[in-house]
């Protein structure tokens, strides 16, 4: 599923406000250089501070989570988001860290589908299908940022405009994203999009998260729950099988808090389609308005992520092809299983399958979602 150097004095700030201790109690936005892109676009990063001492820094390259820090049940902060120390990580093959994913996130089954009785061909970029929007999808794209902070709610603002054709799919797609640190310690995310043709769209973020910090060792120990009575299931190359399939009685049972280890290596097709955890669940949703979706724990420091989401799907991924040859900040290595994804959506390859939630967009209406990570400790 799935992020080298800056001079001194720019990594010396990003230190200072993006990577070191909490900037104090004073909320608010800053904004600072964070590079340029191969080509000479100049990429910004984004430093949100909440009365807490939570930050968030952000980029507009990918619309990328750089850094999340939380504090434990000590008051110790760490950063909970895998990820680099500077832009030029983010340039190379990476695994989708902390990427904004569009203009389709997850997967379409051998890059094609059709909508109004055309089929259109989508780049095969993982395993004969399409992944996260294809080769350069809005993972790899320079965004337009504005910070759009009110009183006790920093907050920045994303735009970008995919053009009628950009990696195979229709439409002019005029996408805003909002990211907004509020006082509970949510770091809330607000999609938005328009279109000019009929398109589908599936937009998400690719966070990976590990609570006891980012390279300190796997998730397994983490405490899961999952509010899904189902999962959509599927073949060897993780594209749904059409099936809406309980959790009853098998290892994607998470209902009631389980340890995500518990049953990780059980030997079931499902789990060794998945190499692990890299899954659909179907959401109990009762309405369209925001409901908790997950919630996670980590025994040794306290620290609490609940997931709350309009959508009706969470990809939960385990970090299974994570194998030890990433070195991400201060150059820790990122091993199999270092982290694990809440990637709230649509049901992968829905443009193929009439009976999932469609995910067609028609001039003159938004696609509208909205998610929320809410850290706490215990």
């Amino acid at each position: 599923m799935t992020f080298r150097a800056l001079g001194i004095v720019v990594f010396g700030l990003i230190v200072a406000i993006g990577f070191g201790e909490p900037a104090g109690k004073e909320s608010g936005a800053k904004k600072m250089s964070f590079g340029k892109t191969k080509d000479g676009q100049a990429v910004d990063l984004y430093t949100l501070t909440n009365a807490n001492g939570v930050v968030v820094t952000i980029t507009n390259y990918g619309g990328t989570v750089v850094s999340l820090k939380t504090p434990d049940r000590h008051g110790k902060f760490a950063d909970l988001v895998l990820g680099f120390d500077n832009l030029d990580g983010y340039l190379g093959e990476e695994p989708f860290f902390g990427a904004l994913v569009g203009r389709y996130g997850n997967r379409i089954a051998k890059g094609r589908f059709t909508l109004d009785g055309h089929e259109y061909h989508l780049a095969q970029n993982n395993n004969g299908n399409s992944l996260h929007g294809g080769l350069k999808g809005f993972d790899k794209r320079v965004w337009t940022a504005k910070d759009v902070s009110a009183k006790d709610l920093p907050s920045i603002e994303l735009t970008y405009l995919s053009q009628d054709g950009e990696e195979g799919y229709p439409g002019n797609l005029s996408v805003k994203v909002t990211y907004s640190l509020a006082p509970k310690n949510e770091l809330k995310i607000d999609y938005s999009a328009t279109t000019d043709k009929d398109t589908v769209v599936n937009l998400t973020n690719h966070s990976y998260f590990n609570l006891a910090g980012e390279g300190q060792g796997d998730i397994l120990s983490h405490m899961m729950m999952i509010n899904a009575d189902r999962i959509t299931p599927v073949d060897a190359t993780l594209i749904p099988t059409g099936e809406l399939k309980s959790v009853e009685g098998t290892p994607f049972d998470f209902r009631k808090p389980t340890a995500i280890g518990a049953r990780i290596d059980d030997n079931q097709e499902q789990l060794n389609f998945g190499k692990g955890y890299d899954h659909n669940f179907v959401l109990n949703h009762k309405s369209s308005a925001w409901s908790l979706a997950a919630r996670v724990t980590e025994p040794s420091s306290g620290r609490v992520l609940e997931v709350l989401t309009t959508q009706p799907g969470l990809q939960f991924y385990t970090g299974n092809f994570l194998d030890g040859t990433i070195h991400g900040k201060g150059g820790k290595v990122y091993g199999r299983r270092a982290a694990f994804c809440m990637e709230t959506q649509h049901f992968p390859d829905s443009p193929n399958h009439s009976k999932f939630p469609s995910t067609v967009l028609k001039p003159g209406e938004r696609y509208q979602s909205t998610t929320v990570y809410r850290f706490s400790a215990e």
